[in-house]
């Protein structure tokens, strides 16, 4: 043979192998292969995902689309990405377990854009979270007039700070001591630490000042006289413990609520002493709101105001960078000004010495108006985005990416949108498809299904009624298949024949918060009420500012449920308290002893139902506990019985199985059973009592806090988006709930763009035009006939075309 025949044989053998006489080999990998995948409630899903198409992920919520998307391919990607790294660099990443699956292959890098809320640093922006305002503060160190110094000056995490001192160097094998001088030129305001805001605490809050403080004059959470801290006030020797507290002197004030840490002995024994407001001010101010336990959150809510800071106006800036101005704007400013307008502001300026920085900051702020972010300014605190928000500002840094082959995985990317939004995430969406990447996302919504190129349908039902694909194809195939997907993927909502009557209204005057333009409206009250309009249009700003913080409120908002693999449903809501209870009064036995956290945990596990095996930068090993096989429990507390069943048992039942068994006979437990009811009511029956909330989607864990504080009381509730995470089918299901809050006599207002929500409403209430400056203002009040009769309004325009006619 040959060399010239040897040479042209060897691509034909390989194309032969591919399938294909003219394809390389190389090309033939162009599906994403799962067989095998049992992640939580997947059934041994086999799946074959196209490569550079866009693939949607339906299902109700709990039906297995997380666990499939997140918890089988973009972990697995993520997983051996940090493989190619060294042993070393893999000790200080997080370790990933290999997911529950036979078989992945035609992995690509996968980016996960998820709707978990961003940092919850007080200091933490969209400016400094999307690398934004990092730009800026380095334009502003060039081109900034006067130069006060590097970008550290313009930054409100770094003080200034000036020293000098002796040094000891060594110099020519001798030992000289030189004295040295350093400064550090930073941004932030001395006065609230680059915060913003100042806290003011109320008094009568933290003490009642008739009683002493051993008769229990402190109200703080956890400052009980019986414990530690009770000893340390007592032994401290500032002050009489005896003594009323409006009776101590400007001294011994002074040394309960300010001292500065101090060391003293108290029965032989060094203990450190600190004053109440910095003590509470390090324990408690120092964390996001959101991650605060309830309890926590309510005495912060009620003994602490915070105020803009008057050295800084709230800019967290000191007057040396606010001083320094390009064409007459500061940085702060730049930093207040609506991102719009701001990209306006930046394009305008042309200086060939920061071009490269012009462009790429120039890039970024387009980036955010093209995800419909362009109303957030950069000074914005990134924990007050909503969930849909934080998606988009996290897309931000993708856009501009010159990337291919990549798989983008996003979860509800139009959670929070306005249907007039949705066409937009659609065409970046696309968008990014055409680049050559492989996108997956995980939906609910009709308009955004419909772009698929191939969509994976997964139930039937939730929870173990799940786990399978029960379609698999084009949306026209899932539109003409039996599944509940298909068979409510148009579904269109009739206006309702008859709206009921306000029973009293809520006065809203001349509320001005963020873009809001001293907005007078009268939300009506006994009614089920809408808040709608484009996202940033003012619908949160209205309801947070002015209806929230009112007396008998209960407002279920969008925050994240932040749970350990010990957290479950039955201790999130509180029904396991009365159930404990009841098992220690059948048994005449401490309740400790049904907490698998606490006397009757099982002490191999310690309550954890597995033993972690932790294998260093490897993925650790959970492997079933040998001595309770799971259960969590000492064999003794398991002898135990409530109803004839033991608390295991009573653990592994789900909602709907718990809310029959706590409902009647002699497991009767009306304070468990109403509880159980409200987790059937918005369809979290099928989730078991005892299942990690780390293994609930985020749609789930919404429902699961709604469920929680529908129980609370009050007279209004405010729910921000309750449709999130909803399935088409659950939709209905969520209105029946409202319809019974309404008609038990609570008033319901509600935040949604969901177009169902809207035309069962009493009564909507619309803001806009736009978003940011161009938003603001009330467009329209009334019932959702008359919105969608006039249909002038971006709401009333989608709503009209999308009822029943």
């Amino acid at each position: 043979m040959s060399p010239t025949k040897t040479a042209k044989s060897a691509p034909a053998k390989s194309a032969a192998k591919s399938g294909s006489a003219d394809r390389p080999t190389a090309d033939s990998h162009d599906v994403i292969r799962v067989h095998g995948a049992r992640e939580n409630n997947l059934k041994d899903v086999d799946v074959e995902l196209p490569k550079r198409r866009l693939t949607v992920f339906t299902g109700v919520s709990g039906s297995g689309k997380s666990s499939l998307v997140f918890g089988t391919i973009a972990a697995e990607s993520q997983r051996l990405i940090n493989e190619t790294y060294s042993a070393f660099v893999q000790g200080f990443m997080p370790t990933l377990a290999r997911p529950d699956v036979d078989v992945l292959s035609g992995l690509t890098t996968a980016i996960i854009v998820d709707q978990e809320r961003m940092g919850s640093d007080p200091r933490s922006t969209v400016g400094t979270a999307t690398d934004a305002l990092a730009m800026l503060r380095i334009l502003f160190s060039r081109l900034g007039k006067p130069y006060i110094g590097s970008s550290r000056a313009f930054s409100f995490n770094i003080a200034s700070i000036s020293g000098a001192g002796a040094v000891t160097v060594e110099k020519a094998g001798r030992t000289v001591k030189e004295r040295r001088e350093f400064s550090i030129q930073g941004g932030m305001c001395p006065r609230c630490e680059g915060r913003g805001s100042v806290t003011d605490f109320d008094l009568t809050a933290l003490y009642d000042e008739n009683l002493s403080l051993n008769d229990g004059a402190l109200k703080i959470p956890g400052y009980s006289m019986d414990g530690w801290q009770g000893r340390i006030l007592r032994g401290c020797g500032f002050f009489d413990p005896d003594k009323p507290i409006k009776k101590f002197t400007k001294r011994e004030l002074d040394g309960l609520l300010h001292k500065e840490p101090t060391k003293i002995k108290v029965d032989g024994i060094n203990l450190t002493y600190e004053g109440l407001i910095p003590k509470i001010q390090k324990s408690m101010l120092s964390k996001d709101r959101e991650s605060m336990q309830p309890h926590i959150r309510a005495f912060v809510d009620k003994a602490i105001t915070f105020t803009t800071c008057p050295e800084c106006d709230g800019t967290r800036l000191n007057a040396e960078a606010r001083s320094s101005k390009i064409k007459g704007i500061n940085i702060a400013d730049a930093a207040a000004m609506q991102i719009s307008d701001l990209a306006e502001w930046v394009r305008a300026l042309d200086d060939s010495s920061v071009a490269p920085l012009l462009e790429a900051l120039r890039e970024t702020l387009d980036s955010f108006v093209q995800v419909g972010l362009g109303y957030l300014s950069l000074d914005r605190p990134s924990g007050t985005l909503s969930g849909g928000e934080a998606q988009r500002t996290k897309m931000i840094r993708h856009l501009g990416s010159s990337l291919t082959d990549v798989t983008y995985v996003f979860d509800e990317p139009t959670i929070g949108l306005h249907p007039h939004d949705i066409q937009r995430m659609n065409e970046l969406l696309i968008q990014l498809r055409d680049k050559g990447n492989t996108v997956l996302v995980v939906e609910h919504k009709p308009e955004a299904i419909a772009i698929a190129d191939h969509v994976v349908d997964l139930g039937p039902g939730a929870g173990g009624d799940g786990g399978r694909v029960v379609f698999e194809g084009t949306v026209d195939g899932l539109r003409a298949s039996d599944t509940l997907t298909g068979r409510h993927l148009d579904d269109r909502s009739a206006l309702k024949d008859a709206v009921r009557e306000p029973t009293g209204a809520l006065e809203v005057r001349g509320a001005d918060a963020h873009n809001l333009r001293s907005v007078d409206v009268d939300i009506p009250l006994g009614v089920l009420c809408v808040i709608t309009g484009v996202a940033g249009s003012g619908k949160s700003s209205l309801i947070n500012g002015s209806v929230s913080s009112q007396d008998g409120v209960v407002t279920i908002d969008q925050s994240a449920i932040r749970g350990s693999r010990r957290s479950n449903p039955a201790t999130y809501t509180g029904i396991l308290e009365p159930i404990r209870k009841a098992f220690a009064k059948a048994n005449g036995v401490k309740p400790a002893l049904f907490s698998a956290n606490s006397e009757g945990a099982c002490p191999n596990c310690k309550g954890a139902g597995v033993v972690y095996t932790d294998l260093a930068m490897m993925a650790g090993v959970a492997t079933p506990c040998e001595v309770c096989e799971g259960k969590r429990f000492q064999p003794a507390v398991l002898d135990y019985t409530f109803g004839g069943k033991d608390i295991s048992q009573v653990l592994a039942m789900s909602a709907e199985e718990a809310e029959r068994f706590l409902g009647e006979g002699d497991g009767r437990l009306p304070a468990a059973h109403k509880i159980a009811e409200r987790l059937v009511d918005v369809g979290l029956g099928y989730v078991t009592l005892g299942q990690p909330l780390t293994t609930l989607s985020g749609g789930e864990r919404q429902r699961l806090k709604l469920a929680s504080q529908l129980g609370d009381k009050g007279d209004i509730y405010v729910l921000d988006e309750p449709t999130t995470g909803l399935h088409l089918a659950d939709v209905e299901q969520l209105l029946s709930l409202l319809d019974r809050l309404v008609d038990s006599g609570k008033s319901v207002i509600v935040i949604e763009h969901h177009q169902a929500v809207m035309a069962h409403a009493d009564w909507i209430v619309d803001l806009g035009p736009g978003a940011g400056h161009d938003g603001g203002q009330v467009v329209f009040e009334g019932t959702p006939a008359e919105l969608v009769a006039q249909a002038k309004t971006l709401t009333g325009q989608h709503l009209s075309s999308y009822v029943k006619k």
